[in-house]
């Protein structure tokens, strides 16, 4: 049967640095060679033991096997790597996603990320990442794709920011890191992604928006300055390394005009040389656009393996196999990305002889074929397993404290209204079911939105409706309940809020995903910022007849409110978020006090769409050739840029009001007894080749087995498809031959490389987490409620290209009853005082004055002192 397979030789002269380009397009400078991994670097010692004593046991081709996805539809997720069965390792399960186990059945809807981050809670972030990686480690998957720090947020129309955090790197660091020790305490590897750049779904792919009509030959390049990449966008991710996570995942776009998933640059220099990333970098499915090339960039893990799905061509798989024996690369670059997959693997828990997942992602039938793609291998693939727990009370929890109020003249909390009116689609059911959105994934915008469409989305078991929760509270008062789920019935909307005695609840929604589905015009990213389905017009309806007018908005970022939201009949305005499964019971628990609200906006809330000096690039603007979308306003975006230009915000990041009132008080700087920032210095080891003596030049070792011999059909092997010579292995008809790829100057060297000045350890050079002051404030519930508080520190870094403040430090206060005090407390280390230096490659805290403010949001800043 092998005589139909092939595979093609894609190691042409594509290194990264080598992308056709105009003389004044951004440019992303070679680093070579790989990072290999250290022995002692903390928190890996245990790990990096393990892996070397199984790695040392593989032959040339299973480590070969580990780094290749076997590819798309050929096992149960929606990554697979090949296994080593003899040695107990099974094919690795990759599955998204950053909210739950993506294409299952039994398992949980989550709040999405920006939800979560909301709350502006540590533990409620953590608790999420421990429930997510249990239910995926009861599915049987290894590495859960997710969380996400990139899209940041750049632009408020980006389709993916809700899969994110926030569009802080502080909010949204600490949303990395929480999560990631959540999922990985369950025996799961995180996976921190998209790195880096993919700040739109717009020509992500070229492919893609090809299929889209549009006239490109390369996919976008987001085009960063280095001082913008280390103080912003790079921020969580480190924060990722330093929680120990893992996987990356290299994103879809180029940087500086290098793909990521070869920029070695980003892989080599920045994420595994200065961060000390010691765990695996896998492409995003189908971002790999060359083989040896991208391995000694970086890469370690090829998915979902083949080059286009179900082609059963691999850019990995054999040819990796002839790049090592024709010497093209080194023997000990395959070590190491063995090592790091494997080290991360046990990093997490994971044991050998791993149960099969029990679940397939590509059909919901008890039986079916194992290779799906194929149709080969007839068996139970589903068995159908509950692995949501107690989950449902941690995701109506998060719903409830991630739940903004903006606007509340005091009609909110609800006391036993009797008569509600509920007006809005938003509110109710989707009439194909939670799950019945035509596109898949969630890739309509039909009922009450929950999560954004797209892989980052995950099956609702169930979906409880604000319409089915809020009548079932008003009835259990013995109030009147009426609802009327079409935007469009005008007639009857206005009959109904206009009677005598009825508050008035109206919902909308604006919804965004990933751009391979396209949702009435809108190719992932949002055409506008304004609500979707007739919401504004909506709203200024009820707004017009009755004078309590509540609304609620589901979105997934900020949405423009400057029309109505100051209109004298609307009392109140209620951001949901994307809440999960358990929606409407999170929203009542809020709207009628049994939460207090305490979340607060993790972006802005602008006047108009120009106010926060981004967009999207819609259309190309570089002929055929790659779109280049230029970062020029640096690290200035969302409150930044709004403090910047002196543009007022509706509501400001960080805003959120509450049923009680506090106040602020003294506030105490203490300074630390940091040491002297020293840069590192010196070299690493030479690189190690682990398990040379299973090494062999013999070609037919490398044949498809002998005898019977189950081949299944797009399935990549790592074995040759001839032994005559090494040439004839590396000839395909379609692609032709190469039998050597040009490769960098350094790319394959072996020896000692020196260490950089910011590295030292996960993260970065330790002494950035050097605590330089603590500072203390009071903070004391004034009203009758008890309450949650969320200060803010934020820090005026001084210089003249900084931005007024930036954010350095949250905490959630819980439950501060009437007339207590509380104290809030925030060590500010070297990292967060500092600034990137592009000459020296290396953090400095600059001469200029700076000054910590302590508030209730980036505008209301109570406190302030200057630090000396």
């Amino acid at each position: 049967m092998r005589g139909s397979f092939t595979l093609p030789v894609l190691f042409a002269n594509t290194a990264p640095q080598l992308h056709s380009r105009q003389s004044d397009l951004a440019y992303s400078p070679p680093f070579y060679p790989s990072p290999w991994m250290e022995p002692n670097v903390e928190g890996w010692e245990d790990a990096y033991a393990k892996a070397k004593a199984i790695v040392s046991q593989m032959t040339l081709l299973e480590k070969v096997n580990l780094t290749t996805g076997v590819g798309w539809e050929g096992e149960a997720c929606v990554g697979n790597t090949g296994g080593v069965p003899r040695l107990g390792i099974r094919a690795l399960c990759l599955q998204d996603s950053p909210l739950g186990v993506r294409f299952a059945d039994w398992v949980s809807g989550f709040p999405s990320g920006q939800t979560a981050a909301a709350t502006w809670s540590r533990d409620l972030l953590y608790q999420r990442g421990v429930a997510m990686g249990q239910e995926h480690k009861g599915k049987g998957v290894d590495i859960q794709l997710g969380p996400v720090a990139g899209p940041l947020g750049r632009s408020p129309e980006a389709g993916r920011n809700w899969e994110g955090f926030s569009v802080d790197p502080v909010l949204t660091g600490v949303g990395m890191a929480e999560t990631i020790k959540g999922i990985q305490s369950a025996g799961v590897v995180a996976t921190a992604k998209h790195f880096i750049g993919n700040e739109q779904e717009h020509f992500r792919q070229a492919s893609e928006a090809q299929g889209y009509g549009f006239n490109i030959t390369e996919s976008i390049s987001s085009n960063i300055d280095d001082k913008t990449l280390h103080e912003l966008y790079l921020w969580p991710f480190a924060d990722a390394v330093r929680a120990g996570v893992g996987a990356f995942m290299c994103s879809y776009n180029q940087a500086n005009n290098s793909y990521a998933c070869q920029n070695s640059k980003l892989m080599n220099n920045v994420l595994k040389g200065e961060l000390g990333f010691q765990g695996f970098i896998m492409s995003d499915w189908s971002a790999q656009h060359t083989g040896v090339a991208s391995a000694v960039a970086g890469l370690d893990m090829t998915m979902p393996g083949d080059t286009g799905f179900d082609t059963g061509l691999s850019f990995f798989g054999s040819n990796l196999t002839v790049a090592i024996l024709n010497g093209t690369m080194p023997l000990y670059r395959l070590d190491d990305m063995a090592m790091r997959i494997m080290a991360s693997f046990y990093k997490v828990g994971i044991n050998l002889n791993e149960p099969e997942p029990n679940f397939s992602s590509w059909t919901r039938e008890t039986y079916q074929n194992s290779h799906f793609y194929a149709q080969q291998g007839w068996t139970q693939v589903n068995q159908h397993i509950d692995v949501r727990g107690e989950h449902a009370n941690l995701i109506r929890e998060i719903g409830a404290k991630g739940t903004v109020l903006l606007k509340n003249n005091g009609s909110l909390p609800l006391n036993k209204p009797k008569f509600l009116a509920v007006i809005g689609e938003d509110a109710g059911p989707n009439l194909y079911g939670p799950n019945g959105c035509a596109a898949g994934d969630h890739g309509c915008d039909n009922g009450t939105l929950a999560m954004g469409w797209g892989s980052g989305t995950a099956d609702f078991p169930y979906l409880v409706t604000p319409d089915s929760a809020l009548q079932s509270k008003v009835l259990s008062d013995g109030g009147r309940y009426e609802s009327i789920l079409d935007n469009y019935a005008t007639t009857q909307i206005e009959a109904l809020v206009r009677q005598a005695g009825a508050t008035a609840i109206v919902f909308a929604n604006a919804d965004s995903g990933e751009g391979y589905i396209n949702v009435d015009g809108n190719l992932g990213d949002r055409n506008n910022l304004t609500l979707w389905q007739n919401g504004d017009e909506l709203i200024k309806t009820v707004a017009g007849i009755n004078n309590n007018t509540i609304v609620v908005i589901h979105s997934v970022g900020p949405v423009l409110v400057t029309d109505w939201y100051d209109h004298p009949n609307i009392t109140a305005i209620v951001w949901a978020g994307l809440p999960g499964q358990e929606s409407g019971h999170s929203l009542v628990d809020v709207l009628y006090g049994d939460v207090n609200p305490a979340g607060r906006t993790p972006f802005t809330w602008g006047a108009t769409r120009e106010s926060y000096g981004t967009d999207i690039l819609y259309e190309p603007n570089n002929g055929a050739e790659a779109p280049q979308d230029d970062f020029t306003e640096g690290v200035f975006i969302d409150y930044r840029y709004f403090d910047k230009t002196n543009a007022t915000p509706i509501y400001e990041f960080g805003f959120g009001l509450s049923y009680t009132t506090f106040s602020y008080a003294n506030i105490q700087v203490t300074k630390g007894n940091a040491s002297t920032y020293t840069p590192t210095t010196g070299y690493s080891s030479a690189a190690p080749i682990i398990g040379s003596a299973n090494y062999s030049t013999t070609l037919t070792d490398y044949a498809f087995p002998d005898g019977e011999f189950d081949y299944v059909t797009a399935y990549i092997y790592p074995y040759l498809n001839s032994t005559d010579s090494l040439a004839a292995a590396s000839k395909d008809p379609e692609y032709g031959s190469s039998a050597v790829e040009f490769l960098p100057a350094n790319a394959t060297a072996s020896d000692a490389q020196p260490r950089l000045p910011a590295s030292g350890g996960p993260g970065g050079n330790p002494a950035l987490w050097d605590v330089l002051y603590t500072v203390t404030a009071e903070v004391t519930n004034t009203g009758s409620v008890e309450g949650d508080e969320v200060p803010q520190l934020y820090l005026g870094l001084g210089g003249p290209d900084d931005p007024r403040v930036v954010l350095r430090g949250f905490e959630r206060l819980e439950a501060i009853a009437p007339g207590e005090t509380a104290t809030f407390s925030v060590d500010l280390t070297r990292r967060d005082l500092s600034n990137w230096d592009t000459e020296s490659q290396n953090w400095f805290v600059s001469e200029y004055p700076k000054t910590v403010y302590v508030g209730r949001s980036s505008r209301l800043l109570d406190l302030s002192a200057t630090l000396s």
